[in-house]
């Protein structure tokens, strides 16, 4: 799960995934990054936890890190939460990153909409719980994708 400073979007994005994935019962991994360097070791947003935490969820102890080339080669599959985050993920890998690993979040939502998840960081607290809705759903289509 990939955003930009790994603080709103890609947080609650992993938070969310790594709860239904212990529900199911998955051996899957799962883990975020941002494409700047921008919050590099701190928490995610105060909002974004808040509003993990209404729906049951801890991500308190998660730490933003900056994706990496090396990102390719660990997953199978990489979510860029918008159009400017799955460019800069292509600038990241330069010219032998595998792109056919990199999928726009909500296209597994909405196949071929090429849509991007809203950035709340530009809003207020508000805009918090719709991005983290659309994740939810956006989750459970993958785990049903995936799972068998």
């Amino acid at each position: 799960m990939v955003c930009l400073g790994n603080i709103c979007r890609s947080p609650i994005a992993e938070g969310v995934m790594r709860h239904k994935i212990l529900a199911h019962g998955l051996d899957w991994e799962v883990d975020s990054a941002g494409t700047e360097s921008y919050h590099i070791g701190e928490q995610p947003h105060r909002h974004s936890q808040q509003v993990c935490r209404q729906h049951g969820l801890d991500i308190s102890s998660q730490v933003a890190r900056k994706f990496t080339k090396a990102d390719f080669d660990r997953f199978d599959i990489i979510y860029a939460m918008a159009k400017d985050v799955y460019r800069e993920i292509e600038s990241i890998g330069g010219g032998r990153a595998d792109m056919s690993k990199v999928v726009l979040f909500l296209n597994e939502l909405n196949p071929g909409s090429d849509a991007s998840v809203p950035d709340p960081w530009y809003g207020n607290e508000d805009g918090y719980l719709p991005v983290y809705r659309m994740i939810n759903e956006t989750c459970d289509v993958i785990i049903e994708k995936y799972k068998n």
